[in-house]
């Protein structure tokens, strides 16, 4: 009796095919389990520590002898936070292998034939690129800033956790990576390359701030405030409004913008996920 009341209880799975909870056990062994995770895991605590080490350490040492202007502009959050513009670039990185890797070997036919639901593989892929994002987002931007504070300390000015807007610009950064890394997952959806998705990536990140500063200054400054890495430059600083004459949206206020860019490039990649043949 007890068999027969579990079977009518449980929802029945055909053989084969997994639940939620399986595929998202499965895409975190994926992720886990491939060396590319690793590298580009260590190359973002690398460049977002050690460049924030290194700018910190220059401008302690030039300190005395720096402008007025220079000293009452000085940022020591944004600072020691310099290494996440940088570290973006391997974040980035990981998102497009977490969903291109499986389309380059081929293993993505096996993942919807055990998982014909191709929505809910791209939430797992989703979930679980997230939550290892964030975490180390989030850890390497608090260790970025405690390193670099206790560099400037005794030399230079620095900041605590306590004044106002460190806190936001400290944990926004871990924030701002973790959504870019998931908008790199979204256009890696669409595109199924990873040379294709990454070269996009980096376009949009890196390229396109070059174009838009090549414009009339007019054009440049009504433009500019959109760009991604605008907004994780406002989301990084302690001083909000204006970054020299261009105007910039508020640090929450580009990050919901931000927010809004990956939700978009997901929406099209679930569409395409489900048009398009494996």
């Amino acid at each position: 009796m007890t068999t027969t009341a579990l079977a009518t209880t449980l929802p029945a799975v055909p053989a084969g095919h997994y639940r939620f909870s399986g595929i998202l056990r499965a895409e975190w062994t994926k992720l886990r389990s491939v060396r590319s995770t690793t590298w580009t895991l260590a190359v973002t605590v690398v460049l977002s520590i050690g460049l924030g080490i290194l700018a910190t350490a220059t401008e302690a040492s030039r300190w005395s002898h720096a402008s007025l202007v220079d000293k009452l502009t000085f940022d020591p959050t944004s600072l020691s936070l310099t290494g996440l513009l940088f570290g973006q670039l391997a974040i980035g990185v990981l998102g497009v292998m977490a969903m291109s890797a499986e389309y380059g070997t081929g293993t993505i036919r096996a993942t919807f034939a055990a998982a014909p639901n191709r929505l809910s593989v791209l939430v797992a892929k989703a979930v679980v690129f997230t939550t290892v994002a964030l975490v180390v987002s989030e850890v390497v931007s608090v260790a970025a800033f405690f390193v670099g504070q206790s560099i400037l300390a005794g030399s230079a000015p620095h900041a605590t956790l306590g004044q106002p807007g460190v806190a936001r610009a400290v944990f926004g950064g871990g924030l701002y990576l973790t959504v870019l890394g998931l908008f790199a997952l979204g256009i890696a959806t669409i595109f199924r390359h990873t040379a294709g998705a990454i070269t996009a990536f980096v376009g949009v990140l890196l390229i396109l701030p070059l174009i838009d500063s090549a414009l009339p200054t007019f054009l440049s400054n009504a433009i500019s405030r959109y760009l991604p890495a605008t907004i994780g430059a406002a989301m990084t600083t302690v001083h909000q409004g204006f970054r020299g004459d261009a105007p910039v949206f508020s640090p929450w206020g580009g990050f919901a913008l931000l927010c809004g860019y990956t939700a978009v490039t997901l929406v099209i990649g679930a569409v395409l996920l489900v048009r398009r043949d494996a």
